[in-house]
């Protein structure tokens, strides 16, 4: 993963794509997805995402991976109650509410540590990473789901400048070429073009089949 690139951009503070107030397609979307009340639910690559919060306010655990230490310690200063901080693996780890966030590389996240996953939620990851993960990441998270696992994915088009990123243009046809082995895809909704091109969709993602043993990049 483009690993400079994303830490580089906390540090500068060069977060446009971070919002103020949760997604409104996951507030739209996710109470017909079909997750299981109270499940946990998986955010990779989760910033400092007010989406977690959301999704807690639903009544569910989440655990957050995120690579910057920045953005995990600036959501847990921005929310309330008290913080607990532990290891877990090559992961450091901390929780506020029902709400847990671990540092490090999603790709050294296994499926021992999944073993609790209801459900996952992606609107920044994929479109994060540069053409050459993308399909390392796709299989790595079927490889952390049991088999019927429900998610939900925003995926974005750049209309006016396709090359540039994070976050990186991914069109239909790649998310249908990435996910489509492992995963019944089904596109929810396609969103109009926000100012400067730029063009979200959401799929709601049910996991196929058995785990597999092996992948590119495993």
């Amino acid at each position: 993963m483009a690993t400079d690139e994303w830490l580089s951009r906390w540090e500068d503070g060069r977060i446009g794509f971070h919002r103020s107030a949760p997604h409104a397609s996951l507030q739209r979307h996710w109470p017909t997805l079909g997750a299981p009340p109270r499940g946990k639910v998986l955010v990779p690559l989760c910033g400092k995402s007010l989406d977690m919060r959301w999704l807690a306010e639903q009544g569910h655990p989440v655990l957050g991976l995120e690579l910057s230490s920045l953005a995990i310690e600036q959501f847990i200063a921005e929310g309330e109650g008290p913080v607990s901080r532990y290891t877990q693996g090559d992961f450091t780890c901390c929780r506020q509410g029902s709400i847990e966030l671990w540092c490090g590389d999603f790709f050294h996240f296994h499926t021992a540590q999944a073993a609790e996953l209801a459900a996952f939620y992606d609107r920044a990851a994929l479109i994060a990473l540069p053409e050459a993960t993308r399909q390392r990441y796709a299989f790595h998270l079927a490889q952390l789901l049991l088999p019927g696992t429900r998610g939900l994915l925003i995926s974005l088009v750049d209309t006016q400048s396709p090359e540039g990123g994070p976050p990186y243009s991914v069109d239909h046809d790649e998310v249908e070429r990435l996910f489509a082995p492992n995963f019944e895809l089904t596109l929810l909704e396609t969103l109009p073009p926000e100012a400067g091109g730029k063009q979200e969709s959401v799929w709601s993602l049910v996991r196929r089949g058995p785990r597999q043993d092996t992948g590119p990049g495993e």
